[in-house]
């Protein structure tokens, strides 16, 4: 089947029923015209992966393999995996990161608590792509354990690395800063040509894309700290009553 994610035509060969009833959603009404790429999951592939899973079932192995293999390919149709939750407000997009742990599920949480027409785009693993004008931050069916986003994009207007304070306090971040922390938050290809394109993708997001570290405790005061920062916007004037 042929789905429309991240803006691409992707042919989807599974072999178990799962992945048809994840993507549902992404399902394109087109699929007869040409793709831009395609996956599939080798047996090798899906053992090594079933090694490691426990008891999930196999579909569920299947579908991790099948988006990893995508995200794979996309690096050289300008598109890299974020692992993050992508936040939108007011038409903007806003990208919260952080190794397991740092409140990331939190904090996403209290934006969508606090702040009037708030949408998660994506919860865990968005596709990001580089346009000229920036970056674009697009939902997939790839969400996470909370299953929270939606079908859709919104351009890219921050990034918001998380670490766990008594205290809320927020700085914007130099790019070797980014850097650093970024690199632990993508998926890197293991064919050349893919790694070269990830790697010229990530410096574009580093320089183009204003990076924060927010430290945080789980107050409504985080929500204000990061809100304002990153938006330039009043939180009083625009906070749920």
């Amino acid at each position: 089947m042929i789905y429309d994610i991240a803006g691409l035509r992707i042919k989807i060969e599974n072999r178990c029923s799962y992945t048809e009833n994840f993507c549902k959603a992404y399902l394109s009404k087109d699929q007869t015209s040409p793709t831009d790429l395609s996956v599939k999951v080798t047996v090798d592939e899906f053992r090594a992966e079933k090694e490691i899973s426990g008891n999930f079932s196999d579909g569920y192995v299947e579908n991790i393999c099948l988006y990893r293999n995508i995200c794979k390919q996309i690096p050289l149709l300008n598109r890299i995996l974020l692992h993050a939750a992508v936040l939108e407000y007011d038409g903007n997009g806003y990208a919260f990161l952080g190794r397991s742990g740092t409140g990331k599920s939190t904090h996403t949480g209290l934006w969508l608590k606090h702040i009037p027409n708030v949408r998660i785009i994506n919860g865990d693993k968005p596709i990001l792509q580089a346009t000229e004008n920036g970056f674009l931050a697009y939902g997939t069916p790839w969400m996470g354990k909370e299953g929270l986003g939606c079908n859709a994009s919104t351009p890219l207007k921050g990034l918001c690395f998380l670490e766990q304070a008594p205290e809320n306090s927020i700085r914007r971040l130099i790019p070797s800063e980014v850097s650093a922390r970024l690199f632990t938050q993508i998926l890197l290809p293991q064919d050349e040509e893919n790694v070269v394109a990830t790697l010229e993708l990530v410096d574009r997001l580093i320089m183009n894309t204003p990076a924060y570290l927010l430290r945080c405790n789980i107050s409504e005061e985080a929500v204000q700290t990061s809100f304002e920062e990153m938006t330039g916007l009043n939180y009083q004037n625009i906070k749920k009553n």
